[in-house]
């Protein structure tokens, strides 16, 4: 799992990060306690790993500016909530031999062997039940509402033979909420359900969440079946 002093910042209140934009400076300045208090998201990540009886190992990237202090909070945060270990990855700065702490971890992870996976929920319970699930226990929303098109097609979808599919939540990724504008441990929020779709080839249910948009599917001649690498062994294609 990987984690940024500045994202975590951002979760304790500190700066905005906008696509495309500079970074707000006020993420380049040392801020232990919103390092701190945004960790509550960290912890709530690791927490819902560990819902699935896999261990965890953090990865803390590592920017130029992140001070000891920073990292050092974070490192307490993940230990807490039951991280197996906390590794500082410098490869940003120094490439490949930055990451070698952090290979060591998860090889170290990797040779105790598969761990007793456990799912969230069973594949019978109803679908509206497995939205429920996951919006509380992952989330730690209070519950769901459903639009009225979404409670039509869960309805459908399960007289069609479809209940027993698991869900793909679609939503966004700034929070653990719906709502992006929700940082850190959202709590005593509700998550509305706009509209569900069925992928029954790939095997699963998508409601999804607020104000969430899904990307448009791929054209009849995607780009990528352009692009090849030549006999000289450079890329072509790309433009």
């Amino acid at each position: 799992m990987v984690a940024t002093v500045r994202a975590l910042k951002m979760h304790g209140g500190v700066g905005r990060i906008v696509a495309g934009k500079p970074l707000d400076p006020a993420l380049g300045q040392e801020n232990v306690d919103a390092v701190r208090k945004g960790s509550d998201n960290l912890a709530a990540q690791i927490e819902n790993v560990r819902v699935f009886n896999v261990p965890v190992v953090v990865a803390i990237n590592h920017y130029p500016g992140d001070t000891d202090a920073e990292v050092a909070a974070i490192r307490e945060v993940a230990l807490a909530a039951g991280a197996r270990d906390v590794v500082v990855s410098r490869h940003f700065a120094d490439g490949g031999a930055g990451a070698e702490d952090l290979a060591r971890a998860v090889w170290s992870a990797a040779e105790e062997g598969a761990p007793d996976f456990r799912l969230l929920y069973p594949d019978d319970l109803p679908l509206r039940e497995k939205i429920e699930t996951v919006a509380v226990r992952i989330y730690g929303a209070r519950g769901v509402d459903e639009l009225p098109a979404a409670t039509r097609a869960l309805k459908l979808y399960e007289d069609l033979g479809f209940g027993n599919l698991p869900v793909c939540m679609a939503k966004t990724h700034l929070s653990l909420s719906h709502d992006p504008s929700l940082k850190g441990r959202p709590t005593g929020f509700r998550v509305p359900i706009r509209e569900v779709r069925l992928s029954a080839g790939a095997g699963f249910v998508t409601p999804l969440l607020g104000e969430m948009r899904t990307m448009p599917g791929l054209p009849s001649h995607p780009a990528g079946e352009s692009i090849d690498i030549d006999s000289d062994g450079n890329i072509v294609g790309l433009f």
